[in-house]
């Protein structure tokens, strides 16, 4: 079981930093837009302000190249300066432009990379690990995470289903996803894969809780799901049916308390119930203990 995409978010440094601020512990709660990391970074402030003033020497020396090239064009029209001289003072203008925009990029990521020493929660939802804590040093790398925060009210399960009954799965088919407690949850099936290798024997299809559960990530799961429904159906105890080899079969009990074998087809089966498509009746009473032993017409 795991966060849908989107709802799951591992937050690392943009670089090599020493955490300043770290005010959620893990279980806590985050609203969107709430505080969850601020990074020190001591080279930051003197290389954005190192870049600034390289965009400001850059604009000096495009308004010196311009400036130039608007005072040789006209003199090459007069025969007083060569149309070299005019190439020259474009090519200077040019390189000039092409300058400033260099530093304009730099300042821009500077900037981006102050803006990302702050961290603030983009969603709301909980503090699901904390590595580190304030004062800590971190890398930039992905091996070096400081908060992963999730959306519990988002959670997905991947189930493996057997290939044989994928067909019989789609979207919008719900179910119960039963957790360590015994509960069975709420569930509807998201997607299947749009093709399944005839090598495996299994297939995975994505998950999704109808109402918030209070299972946590990583939780093993059990899950059933209702391919199918038969109004007024037969049911009784799967405990109740005999299999002998082709032979499929259940111990009635009349009204004498003696015991009738009747050969039955089934139909839906579950881990605790079976449906009977012929061989019973409804009210029909039938041995689920012993019934194997039974002689027919034996009490």
């Amino acid at each position: 079981m795991q966060p849908a995409p989107g709802a799951d978010w591992t937050i690392t440094p943009p670089e090599a930093a020493r955490i300043a601020e770290l005010p959620k512990a893990e279980g806590d709660a985050v609203s969107a837009g709430d505080l969850l990391v601020r990074f020190d970074i001591p080279t930051l402030p003197a290389e954005l302000e190192s870049k600034k003033s390289a965009v400001l020497q850059a604009k000096a020396q495009l308004t010196q190249a311009t400036a130039a090239l608007n005072r040789v064009t006209p003199l090459v029209a007069q025969g007083v300066a060569a149309p070299r001289d005019v190439e020259e003072a474009r090519r200077a203008r040019d390189e000039a432009t092409a300058a400033l925009a260099q530093a304009e990029s730099a300042v821009a990521a500077a900037t981006a990379l102050a803006e990302r020493a702050t961290v603030r929660a983009k969603f709301a939802g909980v503090i699901a690990k904390r590595w580190h804590s304030p004062g800590d040093l971190v890398e930039a790398s992905a091996g070096d995470p400081v908060l992963r925060v999730i959306d519990p009210h988002a959670l997905q399960i991947a189930a493996s289903i057997p290939v044989a009954d994928i067909a019989r799965v789609g979207p919008g088919h719900e179910g119960f996803a039963i957790g360590p407690s015994g509960e069975g949850e709420p569930i509807r099936v998201l997607t299947k894969p749009p093709q399944v290798d005839a090598a495996t024997t299994m297939a995975d299809v994505r998950i999704v809780f109808t109402k918030p559960t209070k299972l946590m990530p990583g939780t093993a799961v059990q899950i059933v799901l209702i391919a199918e429904k038969h109004e007024k159906a037969i049911i009784i105890p799967a405990a109740a049916v005999v299999h002998d080899d082709d032979e499929v079969f259940v111990m009635v009990i009349d009204k004498d308390n003696k015991a009738h074998r009747h050969d039955v087809v089934v139909g839906l089966t579950s881990a605790e119930k079976v449906e009977i498509l012929s061989g019973v009746a409804a009210g029909d009473v039938v041995a689920f203990r012993g019934q194997g032993e039974l002689p027919d017409g034996g009490t």
